[in-house]
């Protein structure tokens, strides 16, 4: 899935008249991860330190700036969203047979869990980890969380995310070596990425052996 997204987003850098769809094609992924509950697997981490690096090898056509605004931006109104759909419809949701196959109970618990363990700080925190992510926010609105509350970590975890994994990638992008083992550190960003999550599947399956025995 992420070479696709490389290739497709790199196409558009390197065509200076395509600007407009660097736009549009960032803004989407980032609103579809972060807004839709069901599709917390998108690699928005890994895709954001791509854009960064891409502005910095393909110069003085996209303002990294400007980007980081437009992606925070959406960052923001899709979380908003996904806290709106919590607070609607999470009951439904979690009880559909179809919905559930999507949105798996244990990314659910694993959300519930973070969230009582940092409060309002899991909104902010929960930018930075694959699957919790997407699913914190619609806990968050689920469990009834106060919306002025939850408006002002969203803002602060949206800005704060894009900037870090955008910048990371402009400045790291122009080094000879990343330049030359770009897909290594690529793919070696996506599995750490997701260390947070499979630590935490582990430490379940051992919980629940310890529980059956």
């Amino acid at each position: 899935m992420f070479s696709f997204f490389n290739t497709m987003l790199e196409s558009f850098f390197a065509n200076q008249s395509h600007d407009i769809y660097v736009y549009l094609f960032l803004g989407l992924l980032i609103f579809v991860e972060t807004g839709l509950v069901i599709f917390p697997f998108l690699p928005g981490d890994s895709i954001l330190f791509l854009a960064g690096s891409l502005i910095a090898l393909y110069p003085g056509h996209i303002n990294i700036w400007l980007l980081i605004f437009v992606l925070s931006t959406v960052a923001f109104l899709a979380n908003t969203l996904n806290y709106e759909i919590g607070r609607l419809f999470g009951k439904e949701i979690t009880k559909s047979k179809k919905l559930s196959k999507l949105l798996k109970p244990q990314y659910l618990e694993d959300a519930k869990k973070f969230f009582e363990k940092h409060g309002s700080w899991a909104i902010f925190l929960g930018r930075f980890m694959p699957i919790i992510r997407t699913v914190i926010p619609f806990t968050a609105g689920g469990s009834l969380m106060p919306y002025r509350k939850f408006l002002i970590f969203n803002y602060l975890g949206g800005l704060s995310w894009v900037s870090v994994a955008t910048l990371a990638g402009y400045f790291l992008g122009g080094i000879p070596f990343v330049k030359a083992h770009f897909e290594i550190i690529m793919l070696g960003i996506i599995l750490v990425s997701f260390i947070p999550a499979i630590l935490t599947g582990i430490k379940q399956i051992l919980k629940n052996r310890q529980h059956s025995s």
